[in-house]
């Protein structure tokens, strides 16, 4: 069977899942196809364990078998994770429509540690113009439990992914992740998996990865096969932040501050594992949960290729684009604001030209950090340093005037939080905010929910390489045909841009 024709079977059977329910779920986890890692779990009554569809353990009786759409659900039934195939190491699910993006939203939240026992659930609320209840329903809806079910199945499941994978005490692992004492860890994982955390430790044979150290601690993040690595490297490459980025062959570098928390990351891929290794520093630990998010979303790690690609390709545009690499991802963003920075810096000038007043700025309001390597001694600006720069300042790094203005202005409002440019705002809203500042139109708008926020469906029609690649069309005949790719047209996008050989931001 041919990739395409693979891809478009796939699809077909998933749908089917979706309306079949259990015989059609039990056929799909005896496949053992990589692709359905992370759509459901299955709980085994007999063991009362859950495991992921991958798992190598011999398939038990359908009889045996529940089927829930996420860990959470399976949990919440009263099922333990495997210790075998490790259901926190699922690949996670790309956000599409609003249902999905209020999931995504308080995920995000509770992963930055801006969702802590409920605070918060209003806001969120209001950004979509909706009750607390009708958040709450969406989610139950979605994920099979409530927010705080939720919360604490992330906790518990990165809990155990450390006490698997790192040297870190038990008390170190019950903060990093996200529990406010060592007692309150251990009962609630003891009652959710029927052992003490210390238990599990003993039982753990663990092994220092590639490069990893004492000084670090070493994890993996699993992504749905194809995975185009070197594609993203390659991006990346030609937009490196100098002094916080170094982009090698097979690996990215950079330096990070997230809160008071400061250090040093090394990511590189393992194909054989489907996992990218994130190797870094201790100082770092107090800040995991949302460190493990941003790489998520800067490697696109979420990313369905199966479904994306099985679309993509029914338009004749695309096909033989898309059918070259099935594993293309849409980079993402390791901050919102460095992310709209370098995207208002690249306005109307070549990527290496905007590559290097990037790396001025970085010089001139980056702050200092130690680290091993010559070239990785700042952290990236922070809206705040910005915000209280003077325009001159930025001029006289060779920034126009007008940037320099616009600049200013996007720290002024996110650091006033008027504007989020993270992971699990609301794309339209935060477009339509965007717009409204000076000096930044539709375009960079959507190149920053593109890649700030993981949005799959932005399109920045106004581009002139992507009309050239679609035949020299207008904006509005880009708009119209970019309709059979929603809610994918991030992804058509990238394909349209490597077309053509041009630079884009």
């Amino acid at each position: 069977m041919s990739g395409n024709g693979y891809n478009e079977f796939l699809f077909s059977v998933i749908i089917i899942i979706m309306e079949k329910g259990n015989e059609a779920y039990y056929n799909a986890y005896a496949s053992r196809d990589p692709r359905f890692d992370g759509v459901f779990y299955i709980g085994v009554t007999s063991t009362g364990i859950y495991c992921r569809p991958i798992c190598t353990a011999k398939t038990p009786q359908k009889a045996n078998c529940r089927f829930f759409n996420s860990a959470a659900a399976a949990e919440k039934n009263g099922f333990r994770p495997c210790l075998r195939c490790r259901p926190e190491l699922a690949p996670g699910s790309a956000p599409v429509d609003d249902a999905h993006r209020i999931a995504g939203l308080i995920t995000y939240r509770l992963e930055e540690g801006l969702f802590e026992d409920g605070a918060g659930l209003e806001e969120i609320a209001a950004q979509f113009e909706l009750s607390s209840r009708q958040i709450r329903r969406i989610v139950q809806k979605e994920l099979g439990v409530s927010p705080m079910e939720l919360v604490m199945t992330r906790r518990l499941l990165l809990a155990k992914q450390l006490l698997t994978e790192t040297v870190l005490t038990v008390i170190d692992v019950a903060f990093a992740s996200g529990f406010s004492s060592l007692r309150r860890f251990n009962d609630a994982f003891s009652a959710r998996y029927g052992m003490p955390p210390s238990r599990l430790r003993k039982e753990a044979d663990i092994k220092l990865e590639r490069g990893a150290s004492s000084e670090t601690l070493t994890l993996q993040l699993a992504y749905r096969p194809p995975f185009d690595w070197s594609g993203i490297l390659k991006f990346l490459r030609t937009r490196t932040l100098k002094l916080v980025e170094r982009v090698e062959e097979d690996s990215y570098y950079r330096t990070v501050q997230l809160g008071g928390h400061k250090g040093l990351i090394h990511i590189y891929c393992m194909p054989e594992k489907r996992a990218l290794i994130v190797e870094l520093s201790h100082s770092l630990t107090p800040a995991l949960p949302p460190l493990l998010r941003r790489l998520r979303n800067l490697f696109d790690l979420n990313a369905r290729p199966d479904i994306i690609t099985t679309q993509l390709m029914q338009d004749k545009l695309l096909a033989e684009m898309v059918a070259q690499n099935p594993g293309l991802r849409v980079p993402g963003a390791f901050g919102g604001f460095e992310l709209a920075v370098r995207a208002v810096l690249g306005q109307h000038i070549t990527v290496k030209a905007a590559t290097t007043l990037a790396g001025r700025l970085v010089h001139e309001f980056g702050e200092k950090i130690e680290t091993p390597y010559p070239d990785l001694q700042r952290l990236c600006p922070t809206p705040q340093r910005i915000a209280s720069a003077k325009v001159e300042e930025l001029v006289s790094l060779g920034i126009m005037q007008t940037r320099a203005r616009t600049i200013i202005t996007l720290a002024e409002e996110i650091s006033s939080g008027r504007l989020k440019l993270e992971g699990g705002s609301h794309p339209e809203i935060m477009i339509r905010q965007l717009v409204a500042l000076p000096g930044i139109g539709e375009w960079t708008a959507h190149y920053i929910a593109m890649r700030s926020l993981g949005w799959p469906d932005a399109f920045p029609k106004e581009d002139m390489a992507l009309r050239k690649s679609l035949g020299g069309v207008s904006a509005a005949q880009a708009e119209e045909l970019s309709q059979a790719w929603r809610p994918w047209r991030s992804y058509a996008t990238l394909h349209l841009w490597q077309n053509p050989a041009q630079n884009k931001v």
